[in-house]
């Protein structure tokens, strides 16, 4: 699929196993949400812009790669996507950080907006927006579009587990997007929950269930 990558690191993989365990505790699958966010930090990053720099070893002078003219800013769909942040920010500790509030009503499973605070120079960064799961697709397709609006140009989207589905929803109204997955799992259940997914991320994140 075009801009669709499937990050399948022996490590990542390994995680997302434990991360779909129903035993694992909250505490764990906190902690584990964070390393897989980290990890998968250094694909979404990948094609940062740098910079030729002067610099000066022990040894001697020296050229080198800065990172140039493209700041970065991460913005997680509320509340699960909450969960990845903290392992980019170890790695893009620079990094500016939104919210954007999406509620899926349970009836309709269409989601609702009710929160979005970003940076005022959004314009001018990567967005990289994350949200564990990517379900129907209906979050993501919306951020996305909040995220314009309020004039955003470089969005990236990063999830832990994807469904065809909800890839081609998100696509059909932004092609350009890339999105960067570790798993496109078999599909949704009668509840619109990912099948064999995690559960709900969020509540396993937070304790809530």
């Amino acid at each position: 699929m075009k801009n669709v990558f499937l990050i399948n690191h022996p490590l990542i993989q390994h995680k997302l196993t434990m991360l779909r365990d129903k035993n694992t505790s909250s505490k764990d699958f906190r902690a584990l949400v964070n390393e897989v966010s980290m990890l998968m930090a250094y694909e979404v990053t990948r094609s940062l812009p740098l910079e030729e720099v002067d610099v000066e070893t022990p040894i001697c002078k020296t050229k080198g790669k800065a990172l140039h003219g493209l700041d970065v800013a991460i913005v997680p769909i509320m509340r699960a996507g909450m969960g990845m942040v903290e392992g980019m920010l170890t790695l893009i500790p620079n990094a500016k950080v939104g919210h954007i509030g999406i509620y899926r009503n349970e009836e309709t499973i269409q989601p609702v907006e009710y929160y979005c605070k970003l940076p005022t120079d959004i314009a001018n960064r990567l967005v990289i927006v994350t949200d564990p799961m990517l379900a129907t697709g209906g979050s993501l397709r919306d951020a996305i579009t909040i995220l314009k609006k309020r004039g955003a140009v470089q969005i990236k989207a990063m999830t832990l587990v994807s469904t065809e589905i909800g890839i081609a929803e998100v696509h059909r109204h932004h092609p350009e997007t890339e999105i960067f997955t570790v798993s496109i799992d078999e599909g949704l259940n009668e509840k619109s929950y990912i099948v064999p997914g995690l559960g709900d991320a969020g509540d396993r994140l937070f304790g809530t269930k």
